[in-house]
């Protein structure tokens, strides 16, 4: 029997009417895809923002404008963003078969969830997932960008860098499969402050210096596992664009940063 996690924050983060939320995307991406100075050969990992389109839409275009070389070759996503909501040791699936949101039904990929249960930092939370908008944001983007894929979400609560890079290491698969990690950076500084401490950990993320902590970057803990596997791959990032809350829809008293990055495998960077 299917167990579908329907869709929690649509009509609030993004459009919840099917046909406003896809004009809405396709137009973010058309724009990201103008102001993309290049396209990014083959990303093997990305990560993007997860605040309200409004907000940080424009920054996660700037990801998901960067697979149309290869949408037809990517067939599974492994999606980790942090819980908001629900508290999580270690690294949690949600017990479903798909995910729901107004563009349709992502199956998830059963076998890839499988493979995990062996690790000790893996649980099953649906209640993890039920309201959390880390994960399900960025779902109508790779709806909108990829052919064919389906999906392994995980939230990622209470885990070490090691215990994070050991379930990517699981999943790293070869061209078919696309990390993505969500993760907005500071919160509630003043605009300028915002802009000086996003700096700063755009360029540990750039230099694959962690561990980062939630105060740079409410996912923090799935990108201080990333930075570990990425070490190991050999993955060369590249910053796609920063701002903030400040500079798209919010006043700059208190804002929060944004920020878009691909990884690249050696054999697809540039020189």
């Amino acid at each position: 029997m299917d167990n579908v996690r329907p869709a929690a924050v649509a009509g609030s983060f993004y459009p919840g009417a099917a046909s406003a939320l896809s004009a809405e995307v396709v137009r973010l991406l058309a724009n990201a895809r103008l102001l993309s100075e290049s396209a990014v050969t083959a990303p093997k990992v990305l990560i993007a923002p997860h605040a309200g389109y409004v907000y940080s839409g424009a920054i996660a275009a700037l990801a998901y404008a960067q697979l149309a070389p290869v949408c037809n070759t990517i067939r599974r996503v492994v999606l980790l963003g942090p819980v908001h909501r629900v508290p999580v040791r270690g690294l949690a699936l949600p017990g479903a078969t798909a995910f729901a949101t107004p563009l349709g039904e992502i199956a998830l990929d059963q076998p890839a969830m499988d493979s995990l249960r062996g690790l000790r930092q893996v649980i099953v939370s649906p209640a993890a997932h039920a309201q959390e908008h880390s994960l399900e944001v960025q779902l109508p983007f790779l709806q909108t960008v990829l052919s064919d894929f389906k999906l392994v979400p995980l939230v990622v609560g209470d885990a070490s860098p090691a215990e994070v890079a050991e379930v990517l290491e699981a999943l790293w698969g070869g061209p078919e499969t696309l990390i993505v990690v969500s993760s907005d950076l500071s919160h509630f500084l003043s605009y300028n402050a915002a802009q000086t401490v996003d700096r700063q950990t755009i360029q540990r993320i750039l230099y694959l210096k962690g561990p980062l902590t939630q105060e740079q970057a409410c996912g923090g803990t799935p990108i201080n596992g990333l930075l570990q596997a990425a070490r190991h791959h050999q993955l060369q990032p590249r910053l796609l664009g920063l701002c903030n809350s400040g500079d798209t829809a919010g006043d700059r008293g208190r804002v929060v940063g944004y920020a878009s990055i691909a990884f690249l495998e050696p054999t697809h960077a540039p020189a």
